[in-house]
């Protein structure tokens, strides 16, 4: 006899190993029988399990729909100020022409700039 994989490793165990097509149909989940009351009881506990689930992802996606918009405002305070900050800086005119810029070095060295170009 030929090993053939639906009866094991070899025919010569016999047909203790062999089983037909409706016997293997016939078992499985497909054959658990349940009460009537657990049942509905699973369905109502699955309805509610469900229904739990669904707030809690609308409860997040609004959360996280917020904080989106939380973060977009605050980066276009920060791009104005930016901008503020880099007009402010160009249109600055010393009001006293008499006025150097000076940069703090370190310690007790200044650096100015622009001293020796007023009258050009």
């Amino acid at each position: 006899m030929t090993a053939s994989p639906w009866t094991g490793h070899n025919a010569s165990e016999g047909p203790a190993l062999e089983k037909s097509m409706d016997e293997l149909a016939n078992t499985g989940f497909g054959k658990v029988r349940r009460s009537p009351g657990l049942s509905g009881l699973a369905w109502i506990g699955g309805f509610f399990a469900t229904a739990a689930a669904a707030a809690v992802g609308a409860v997040l996606a609004i959360v996280f729909a917020a904080s989106l918009l939380v973060i977009g405002l605050m980066a276009a305070a920060v791009i104005g100020l930016v901008a503020l900050a880099f007009r402010a800086k160009r249109v600055a005119k010393p009001r006293d022409p008499m006025l150097i810029e000076a940069r703090h070095v370190g310690g007790h060295s200044w650096v100015a700039y622009g001293w020796d170009q007023r009258g050009r």
